[in-house]
């Protein structure tokens, strides 16, 4: 499958079946169960209760989804990124990492290889946010595997 090189303005992924489909029906429950509510006034103690449903199942279907997907993730881009800095420079990561917060060693690993250490360094003297990390980038390590 061609892909596009990454870049910083397309490296967003959006899976449709979950942020079209999904949250398209969620908003439109979510729209008809006001509807409901101000239009059918003896019927309005079941729309609220309807709508407090909705709200339950958008609640867990949010934690769900951040709680086994980021979270195995996350786990993920820190061995990835212990293995990429002890390849390129033989020394271990962990003491960089402790000094790093995960949200810039996660922007760090769309860097490639030659602009890493650099960039790395860069963040680390001067306190660079994720975003100034990731427009900090030239040549982008695509990651197309994101959950």
């Amino acid at each position: 499958m061609a892909t596009k090189p990454q870049s910083y303005k397309n490296h967003i992924f959006y899976y449709p079946p979950h942020h079209i489909f999904f949250y398209g029906a969620i908003i439109a429950a979510f729209v008809t169960c006001g509807y409901g509510i101000y239009k059918f006034d003896e019927q309005r103690v079941i729309w609220i209760m309807m709508t407090a449903i909705v709200f339950l199942i958008v609640w867990l279907a949010l934690m769900l989804r951040q709680h086994y997907a980021l979270g195995n993730q996350n786990r993920t881009v820190r061995l990835e990124m212990r293995l990429r800095y002890f390849i390129l420079t033989g020394k271990r990561f962990e003491q960089v990492e402790q000094q790093l917060t995960f949200k810039q060693i996660a922007a760090l690993r769309f860097s490639s290889d030659q602009e890493l250490l650099a960039l790395t360094d860069k963040a680390l003297a001067e306190n660079l946010t994720p975003d100034q990390i990731k427009r900090g980038i030239t040549t982008w390590l695509p990651d197309g595997m994101r959950v």
